[in-house]
């Protein structure tokens, strides 16, 4: 299967903003990658608009493109020209649609400076933003969006947040609703409990759609070191050697576990 240009720019643009993902998406077969690639550039694009002015209101419109964008794609009509929105009007069906226009909505956060009202808020941003990824291309790939997606894409996620906590700091931005250390590691403990409950029920991603969980990856390693240490997320240590990376991906593609 050939990619045409609008395919190689998505891949282009998730190999440059998102290295992980794109690594964990060159590790699945070819006719996946047709799937991921648009999603996976949707969601670089989608995340860095509020960063890219400081302009509140001109964040919010250029949220509100992907937001359209999305909804030309759910109702079946006239799609607008644009090499990623082209791109994912060809593989994504209305459910898959809807379920990406989570990832803008939750994407307001970032806009603006104010913290998170609680944890669930904080638990609903983790799943919106990274658990929608997952269930969206799962919905292209198999025609379902199993439960145990949200588990694998919260824990996912949520590395990933704990990851970037020293960031967003710097950014002025107050990323932990409890950002004391025993808080810490009972964050991470959680997202390890979720992560654990997705091994449970592997059984319920179909199998044409079970590529997309080697974006988890890392989800493992890195919990359990914020759970170990949870001063390695304040101080951004949280991490794995790239040999180890690339080893773990290897397993993960091999034996379709996480």
């Amino acid at each position: 299967m050939s990619f045409d240009a609008d395919l190689i720019a998505c891949a282009k643009l998730v190999e440059k903003g998102d290295p992980d993902r794109f690594a964990a998406t060159m590790a699945a077969p070819v006719a996946v990658r047709k799937v991921l690639f648009p999603i996976y550039a949707f969601n670089v694009e989608v995340s860095r608009a509020p960063w890219v002015t400081k302009e509140a209101i001109i964040a919010e419109m250029r949220l509100q493109w992907w937001t359209d964008a999305l909804e030309e794609i759910a109702s079946g009509g006239l799609v607008r020209r644009h090499e990623v929105v082209t791109s994912l009007a060809h593989v994504l069906d209305e459910p898959a649609a809807r379920e990406l226009q989570k990832v803008v909505q939750v994407r307001l956060w970032d806009v603006y400076r104010d913290p998170f009202e609680d944890q669930a808020a904080f638990s609903k941003y983790i799943e919106d933003t990274a658990a929608s990824l997952l269930r969206a291309a799962s919905q292209a790939l198999s025609g379902t969006m199993p439960d145990t997606l949200t588990d694998l894409g919260y824990a996912s996620g949520l590395a990933q947040f704990l990851r970037a906590v020293p960031e967003l700091e710097r950014q002025g931005r107050r990323p932990l609703v409890d950002g004391r250390p025993d808080a810490v590691r009972d964050l991470a403990q959680q997202g390890f409990d979720r992560l654990v409950k997705s091994r449970k029920a592997r059984g319920s991603i179909k199998a044409e759609a079970r590529p997309i969980t080697l974006a988890a990856w890392q989800a493992g390693p890195l919990l359990k070191q914020a759970k170990s240490d949870p001063r390695r997320v304040a101080n951004g240590t949280l991490g794995m050697a790239e040999a180890y990376k690339k080893l773990r991906l290897v397993w993960c593609a091999a034996t379709g576990r996480w």
